[in-house]
Formats: structure tokens, sequence, C-alpha cells
């Protein structure tokens, strides 16, 4: 029987979403890759543990996640039963809706057909009533906005979640769809949006402005660039790793000789500042306040314990910042 460490609200912080009265740990655990019926239960299993047990209360998922799709939502529902039971009010759940998940016109996107019968299996996966949060995973060009955020206010209504955010949403969508979820009476609570050191585009184009304006979060996806901006490819490419594989995430062509130069000159800024590359590259995103948590992937409770090692150091200077730039951008 698992026991929650009874110190793991120590020292991760907790940061508001937003206007809304939920705070999210900085760092928040998510369940893309490595759960699924490829992977090791027990390595599972220690993943999640260990995430609680260093104050990681946010699970992340998506009705797609695995593989294969719908294997995360899965997985974490027998965790879920088995070993988190006793602390589901501690915890907050998301999912989302959008992506291929049935054949037929009915099967992704942003219909209101979709959207709640989506949810309804991830709940039923998860052996849940509700979840936290649900996300619309990306804006559907055929359906009105109108109706995929009625959608996200019916879920709310009906009990089945209790705050609703969007993702890989633009600037200018993120507005109105927060617009409609107003008129509504549920607001916008928080945005996905990818961002990292090396992906600048919610700063470049206008997105984290938008939610500084809409009062609403953020938490971003691949902080870490697929692994990139971590120990791994100093050296080259290992040939046990996804970019060896040529996964559809993360391929080798993308870690030329250039950018291998450029993650080691970040990495001995990382050095400097007593932290890895991993953790300075999440301390970066999570800056300021203006982030409200990184999303980070595991494939051992190992990697959870690198990552949240990123907390001890959340703050750069001038000099730090601008050097991170040059290296960046040239």
């Amino acid at each position: 029987m698992y026991t929650a460490h009874p110190d793991r609200y120590a020292d991760m912080p907790y940061r508001r979403t937003g206007r809304s009265g939920l705070k999210l740990p900085a760092l928040s655990l998510g369940l893309w890759h490595n759960f699924g019926p490829d992977r090791p239960v027990e390595t599972q299993r220690a993943i999640l543990r260990r995430a609680f047990d260093l104050g990681v209360t946010h699970f992340d998922l998506a009705n797609n996640y695995g593989p294969p799709p719908g294997a995360a939502e899965s997985a974490l529902g027998g965790f879920l039963r088995t070993d988190f039971a006793p602390y589901r009010d501690e915890l907050v759940i998301s999912t989302k809706a959008g992506y291929l998940m049935w054949p037929g016109p009915y099967g992704e996107w942003g219909s209101r057909k979709y959207v709640l019968s989506s949810l309804d299996q991830s709940l039923k996966r998860m052996g849940l009533d509700h979840v936290d949060i649900f996300y619309s995973h990306r804006p559907d060009p055929d359906t009105p906005l109108e109706e995929t955020m009625g959608a996200l206010h019916s879920a709310v209504q009906q009990g089945k979640a209790l705050y609703v955010g969007v993702s890989n949403y633009s600037a200018e969508q993120t507005r109105e769809a927060a617009r409609i979820l107003g008129e509504l009476g549920t607001p916008l609570l928080i945005h996905q949006p990818r961002y990292s050191m090396l992906d600048r585009r919610p700063e470049d184009e206008g997105l984290l402005d938008a939610l500084d304006e809409l009062q609403a979060g953020s938490i971003v996806f691949s902080p870490l660039e697929q692994g990139m901006l971590s120990a791994r490819y100093l050296d080259g490419i290992p040939e046990d790793s996804r970019a060896a594989s040529d996964s559809p995430f993360l391929n080798s062509d993308a870690l030329t000789e250039d950018l291998v130069g450029r993650l080691r000159d970040l990495n001995d800024i990382a050095k400097s500042r007593g932290q890895t590359l991993a953790q300075m590259a999440l301390a970066w995103v999570l800056r300021g306040g203006r982030v409200t948590s990184a999303l980070v992937g595991a494939s051992s409770a190992r990697q959870i314990e690198d990552s949240v090692g990123a907390i001890r150091n959340l703050d750069f200077d001038g000099d730090e910042l601008a050097r991170i730039d040059v290296i960046v951008k040239q």
C-alpha cells in the first residue's frame, strides 16, 4: 500500500492560475509518451509516486495519449484506484479532446458531439466522475468556435469538469474563446502552448501578452524540446534516443552540428548556475512568473527528481538572459 511522503508540500512552489482560485505546482507531470502497455507497469507506478512525493500534484493527459490512444488515461485510472484513491482531492487531473480517436466524421476536432463524447470516454477510462481541467486540444477550422466553447461550458454545467482551457490556439483565437466562454459564464482558466528557450512563439506571436490581458494561466509543453534541452544530445545522438528512432516529434535531421554546439554553450551557462541543462531550461520558462507551470515527461523516477531540482534556482540575472538569447538567436 502506497503512503505519500508527509513532506510532499515542503519545497514545491504553487502558482495561482490566472485569476482563479486554482494553484498548480511549478512543475506538472505530462503522461504523453511513457504511459501505456509498452512500458513496465512498475516503472509507471514509480514515476507517479515519486512525482507526487515531490509535490507534483498535477497529472496532465489527453484522450489520444499512449500509445495507443487512450492508453495513458487507462493506465492512470488503474493507479488512481490502487495508489491514489486516498489522495484524489489533492490531485489536479486534466485531459483534452481534439485529435483523432475513432473513425468517421465525429472522431476528432471540435464538434459538440465529439468533444462531449470524448470526455465521457476519458472519464470512463480513468474511473472518474469529473476532471479538474478539460481542454479543447486544438482549434477546429470548420466548426464555429461558439460550438466548441459551448461544449466546454456544458462539461462544466454537467459537473464533468471543474475548469476549462485551450491548447494550440493562437493569441487571436484565445481572445475570442475567452470572450465566448465569459459570456456563457465559464471563464477560460488556462492555455497550454508549446514554449521553450528554442521555441519562443508564445512570446513572438503575442500569446503570453494575450494571457496577461485575459488574466488566464499558462502551462507549457515541450519545455525541453523533446529532450534536446538536456544532456542527452551534448555528444551527438545516442543509439537508444528518440532522435535516433526518427520519431515524428524529433528526428536526427533536427540535431545539426550547429545546434549541438549551441546546446553545449547553453550547458556551460547551466553549469555556472549549478544546474543541469534540463533544469535551466525549465527554470527559463518559469522565470518571472508569467508561466504558471511547466509540463515535464519522464521515463523514470530519477528523471522526475532531476526536473524538480530546477525549482531550487528559478531566477536569472540580466547577463545570463542576454547570453542565452545570443546563443539561441545566433
